[in-house]
Parts: C-alpha cells; sequence; structure tokens
C-alpha cells in the first residue's frame, strides 16, 4: 500500500519538475514564441531587402544598357537640360 503512495507522489514530482522546465525553464514555450516572432520579423525585414534589391538591379542593368536611364536621372535628380531646350518652373497656386 505505502510503495503505491511512493510511486505516486514520485510521478507527481516528476510531472511538476517536467512541467516546470517546460513552461519556465530554459527553450521553454515562451521562449519559443519569442524565437518564432523574430524569426518572422527577420523574414519580413528579407523580403523588403530583396525587393529593394531588385529594383536596384533594375536600375544598374537600366543604366548600363541605354542613355534614357541616364538623361531621365540627370533631369530628375540634378535639374539639368540639354542644349537649346527652355526649362519652365510652374509653382501651384497655396490655398
Amino acid at each position: 500500500m505505502w510503495q503505491k503512495k511512493i510511486i505516486l507522489v514520485v510521478l507527481i514530482a516528476l510531472l511538476v519538475a517536467l512541467q516546470y522546465r517546460l513552461w519556465f525553464g530554459k527553450r521553454s514555450v515562451p521562449d519559443y514564441l519569442t524565437l518564432q516572432n523574430e524569426v518572422e520579423q527577420r523574414q519580413t525585414q528579407n523580403a523588403n531587402l530583396a525587393q529593394r534589391n531588385k529594383l536596384l538591379a533594375a536600375d544598374i542593368n537600366d543604366l548600363k544598357i541605354g542613355l534614357d536611364a541616364i538623361e531621365e536621372r540627370a533631369r530628375n535628380e540634378l535639374g539639368l537640360i540639354k542644349e537649346g531646350e527652355t526649362f519652365y518652373r510652374i509653382i501651384p497656386n497655396e490655398q
């Protein structure tokens, strides 16, 4: 009779120890959920960076291939104009 009680107490103590380790120990469920959240954030960042890299690669390819892209950048970013062109700036009305 007392042997069954001892076995039952040992099994309950073992169950409590394992549950404690599962919920509060090292590499526990909350740690897993935190790491899973970090992985999702990093995957989102990687997707954004991959998209940016594709756009930069397309820009580089345009600049290597044609003069139209170079001319467009010079006009938009540097404000350059060709010889014989007249530059007009249109200022919108302030309301």
